[in-house]
């Protein structure tokens, strides 16, 4: 048998709360179901989100000359991809 836990959560923006509350019963769950599906589905977006490649970071990157003989080397990898 699962470990039972009980939790006291603040801040919670009550009418968030109905329309969850609403959710739970149309679906027919309880409570701490609904809050570990909640939870897991928002844990996984933000593991997703931090493993995303950060445009910001790569729209900051400077260009650099790679040396004599890679004039060529963006088109190529180009021709490659596309």
């Amino acid at each position: 048998m699962e470990k039972r836990n009980l939790i006291t959560v603040r801040d919670v923006n009550e009418q968030v709360l109905r329309r969850f509350k609403a959710k739970i019963a149309a679906n027919k769950m309880k409570m701490g179901q609904a809050l570990t599906q909640a939870m897991k589905q928002w844990i996984e977006k933000e593991e997703e989100k931090s493993e995303s490649i950060n445009v910001k970071i790569l729209s900051k990157t400077k260009s650099f000359d790679w040396g004599k003989g890679t004039e060529m080397t963006s088109k190529q990898i180009d021709e490659i991809l596309y």
